[in-house]
Order: C-alpha cells, then sequence, then structure tokens
C-alpha cells in the first residue's frame, strides 16, 4: 500500500465533493487521460477539467462520497457514488462507480471510471428510452456523441 497515493486519491474525491476544481486539477498530471462510459476518452488536463466543471454543472450540484481506495506504487483504486439531477431529463441520478488510476509524477495520469451504462439510461433517461434502448450499442453511440456536443459547447 502506497499511503502517498491513497493520500492523492481522497484528496481527489474530497475536492470533487466540494467542486473545488483547483485542487482537483492539483492532482492531475499535465497529461492525464480520463475515460469512462460515457466520455470514453477526454485527454490532457484542461481537457478533463473541463469536463468535471461541465458534470459538476448538473442542476442541483453533484455529491459525492467514496471508499475502498487503494494505491500501489503505480496504481490505484477507489468506489466512488454520484449523486445528482441529470439537466437534460430532470431526473434523479444515484450512480455507482469504480475508479482506476495510474501515477507519474506523483500525480493522476490515468483516471477511467467504469459504471453500469444500462443501470444509468434506465436511471437518467427512464422509460421507454433508458430502459428498452439502454443497453443498444446505437443508444450508446448516440448518448456519448451529444456528451461529446455539450462539452464542446461548454468548452466554448
Amino acid at each position: 500500500m502506497n499511503d502517498r497515493y491513497v493520500a492523492l486519491i481522497g484528496a481527489f474525491y474530497d475536492a470533487l465533493g466540494r467542486a473545488d476544481f483547483a485542487a482537483m486539477e492539483r492532482c492531475y498530471h499535465p497529461e492525464v487521460s480520463f475515460g469512462d462510459p460515457i466520455f470514453q476518452e477526454v485527454e490532457r488536463r484542461d481537457r478533463v477539467m473541463t469536463m468535471w466543471r461541465m458534470q459538476l454543472g448538473v442542476q442541483g450540484g453533484l455529491e459525492s462520497d467514496f471508499c475502498d481506495v487503494r494505491a500501489d506504487d503505480f496504481s490505484g483504486s477507489a468506489h466512488w457514488t454520484a449523486r445528482y439531477t441529470l439537466s437534460s431529463t430532470g431526473r434523479e441520478v444515484v450512480n455507482e462507480i469504480d475508479a482506476l488510476f495510474r501515477f507519474e509524477d506523483d500525480l493522476i495520469v490515468r483516471h477511467h471510471d467504469e459504471f453500469d451504462f444500462k443501470r444509468w439510461s434506465r436511471m437518467a433517461l427512464g422509460r421507454p428510452h433508458g430502459l428498452l434502448f439502454g443497453w443498444t450499442p446505437m443508444w450508446r453511440k448516440t448518448i456519448r456523441d451529444r456528451a461529446q456536443q455539450e462539452m464542446q459547447r461548454f468548452e466554448a
């Protein structure tokens, strides 16, 4: 167990819970890459932070908590829960997420979140879309494309 990296992950999630973007950014390497089932791959700290600013700007904000933080000299993991209202639907989402990290220069250089897309889709989009289509590759692509478009508008 590498206590320094456990503390780094903890500092990141504490900052996320406060929507403290400066503190979150200090945890990331300049060449960080982020991925999850919706955003897939976002490269560079400035773009990853844009994605977080967009995510934390949801209606009513984002509440989060984390647990099971583990790290060695190269990688780490944690489980976290995100609670928010999806602005496009007004629906409440409680998303259970497993995060994986890689470290370089004492910072997070890779952050990958994994969650059940079908479960998220049912909560975020409701019926019939989330229930009937949440599992299909075409629907996933539609959601991913919309997220990328929203991020591009947010960056502009």
